[in-house]
């Protein structure tokens, strides 16, 4: 545990949404289940181990300790567990202080609404960061964002809509089987003043692709499914049945970019379902993940790739 105690001693204040420690990329022998993560005002510390008292008592020290030392006078730490262990109640449990009613958290100057007290998602997915961030770059570089459409598969909270409508995207389609989710969503756009443009279906999406075409052809199509839901989705059966259809969505010169967090399905994975699937895109490159989320094996790390619908005089 001693990685994780000095990762905290040399933890800056936090004020975005971060990872402050990953021991699940396996860099720190005896760390593997264990990650540290900012949504401030709240430290989240979340195991996938058994964790006695006398250790969350020695982290809650050395947290205490750095808060002392980095945070704003009179500023108390507010700081929670969760057990992620098999069997465990997945319920954060309060260590000090207390979790906001109201929790806004922001990254790269877009707010977000989290929910720490509730299960074990809590409104955004941190490892995301440089794909929201490669989004960003993308729209503000179209000659003319303001005319751009964009879908949102598998949408949860919106993330990747809020940033491209803040970045300039004229419409984005968000698209997820949960309507609690999407409401959040719709409260995130509220949140940063991008409401025009973005909308939002509670649908199946295998159901759905009459909507979805009408809404379309897309300059760019997000498709960031669960890696294994029951019922939903399962990534070794389903991705194809995501990908055979993304020619017939995008623009000529449009972007797809395809996520996929399973630890054990790599980037051949995902190449290999486009190369069958839709031979006609062309890979562009794979997003690098947050240094934050350094990992000793990649292909176990989330996957970000990026491929583009051929322009129309480069086609054949």
């Amino acid at each position: 545990m001693q990685a994780l105690l000095d990762a905290i001693a040399a933890m800056p204040y936090p004020t975005d949404a971060t990872r402050i420690f990953h021991g699940r990329g396996g860099r720190f022998p005896g760390c593997e289940q264990i990650s540290l993560d900012a949504y401030p005002p709240v430290i989240v510390l979340t195991s996938f181990a058994p964790m006695d008292e006398p250790q969350l008592a020695a982290i809650g020290a050395a947290l205490e300790a750095r808060w002392q030392q980095v945070a704003p006078a009179g500023e108390s730490l507010n700081w929670v567990f969760q057990s992620r262990n098999v069997g465990a109640n997945v319920e954060p449990r309060i260590m000090a202080g207390a979790i906001p009613e109201q929790h806004v958290v922001t990254e790269n100057g877009a707010r977000y609404q989290v929910h720490i007290a509730r299960g074990q998602n809590h409104g955004l997915f941190l490892d995301m960061a440089a794909g929201r961030e490669w989004v960003r770059r993308l729209v503000e570089a179209h000659p003319q964002p303001q005319r751009m459409r964009v879908l949102n598969l598998f949408a949860y909270t919106c993330a990747f809509s809020v940033v491209a409508k803040r970045a300039g995207a004229g419409q984005v389609l968000n698209m997820d089987m949960s309507k609690g989710a999407l409401t959040v969503g719709q409260q995130n756009h509220q949140l940063n003043g991008v409401k025009a443009g973005a909308s939002f279906a509670a649908h199946d999406i295998f159901s759905s692709w009459g909507k979805i075409g009408r809404g379309g052809p897309y300059d760019l199509i997000v498709v960031d499914p669960p890696s294994y839901q029951k019922g939903s989705f399962v990534a070794t059966k389903d991705y194809a049945r995501l990908v055979r259809r993304l020619s017939d969505l995008l623009l000529p010169g449009g972007h797809a970019l395809l996520c996929l967090n399973a630890p054990e399905l790599g980037t051949d994975f995902l190449k290999a379902q486009m190369a069958e699937s839709a031979p006609a895109l062309q890979f562009v490159e794979r997003v690098a993940n947050p240094p934050q989320f350094a990992d000793v094996d990649e292909e176990r790390s989330l996957k970000v790739l990026v491929y583009r619908e051929p322009l129309l005089n480069q086609a054949g």
